[in-house]
């Protein structure tokens, strides 16, 4: 289990249990869990109020992120008691947003079917995933051709930036997780990229993949499926080379397979792309 915070004593949630030693509430996209001996019954009449719905409303699509342990209070106030503390390297969703009369903004989330606000002096609204985009990858040396192609990365560029991003805590994303925190699904850390190789050249394989796998990283693999060879090619830095079904398999344990269409930008005399025609009546 991951640590995600804390909850202060005193404080009403709504917990099911799960096994003989958690609760299970809900937290975020997804589910906590907190250990039994850390709770004990609600007496009497208590509950957690919401005299407005704010429980029942749907999510704004917009997220908070955590980037140190950031506090989080009963009200839109930090003069109100003290709920508890969302941990470092979160993503939360928020209900919704509202300016005291400091004009400062407070957002509204939900955790353990009851409600709590952060400051946004604690945390920073969430701009979106950053995705890093890939195609050829050569090192200086061998690089006659595509020297000045946008599409063709450094070796030592590639390595630099997969480096920033260890050394920084970054997680990398497959798109089956990405589409599911896009659909309110699960939960990500703030710290969340998403990488990716367009058309399926052999390069990835020869000079990506290894620096993946070394630094445990996940990416995604475009492929155009016209393009993939019976076997695999002899290497020549001086022209554009296919990966073979062989080294496709090979780098699947780094690797997601996607499709990058069968023939890419193939077009007619029309410019017209070539799976899309008009009907005749």
């Amino acid at each position: 289990m991951v640590s995600v915070g804390n909850i202060r004593g005193g404080q009403i949630i709504a917990v099911v249990p799960t096994s003989a030693d958690y609760y299970e509430f809900s937290f975020g996209f997804g589910t906590g869990f907190i250990d039994k001996g850390h709770l004990e019954p609600v007496q009497g009449k208590q509950r957690v109020e919401d005299n407005l719905g704010d429980l029942h409303k749907p999510l704004s699509n917009q997220n908070l992120l955590t980037w140190k342990d950031t506090p989080v209070y009963d009200a839109p106030s930090v003069g109100s008691a003290p709920f508890g503390t969302l941990a470092n390297n979160l993503r939360y969703p928020i209900i919704s947003k509202l300016k005291d009369r400091l004009n400062q903004t407070w957002f509204q989330i939900r955790m353990g079917n009851r409600l709590a606000w952060v400051s946004s002096l604690d945390a920073q609204e969430d701009r979106g995933i950053p995705m890093l985009t890939y195609h050829h990858i050569l090192r200086d040396e061998e690089n006659t051709r595509f020297r000045h192609t946008s599409t063709t990365t450094s070796v030592r560029a590639f390595s630099n930036q997969m480096t920033w991003l260890r050394d920084r805590g970054y997680t990398t994303l497959t798109m089956y997780q990405l589409e599911g925190y896009l659909r309110n699904k699960i939960n990500l850390p703030a710290r969340s990229v998403v990488i990716t190789f367009d058309d399926g050249l052999k390069s990835v394989n020869r000079y990506a993949y290894p620096i993946l796998k070394q630094y445990g990283f996940h990416a995604t693999a475009f492929i155009i499926s016209s393009r993939i060879k019976r076997h695999p090619q002899k290497w020549e830095p001086k022209s554009l080379q296919f990966m073979s079904v062989s080294e496709l398999k090979q780098i699947q344990d780094v690797f997601d397979i996607q499709s990058h269409t069968h023939f890419l930008h193939r077009v007619d005399a029309q410019h017209h792309p070539d799976s899309v025609k008009p009907q005749l009546p």
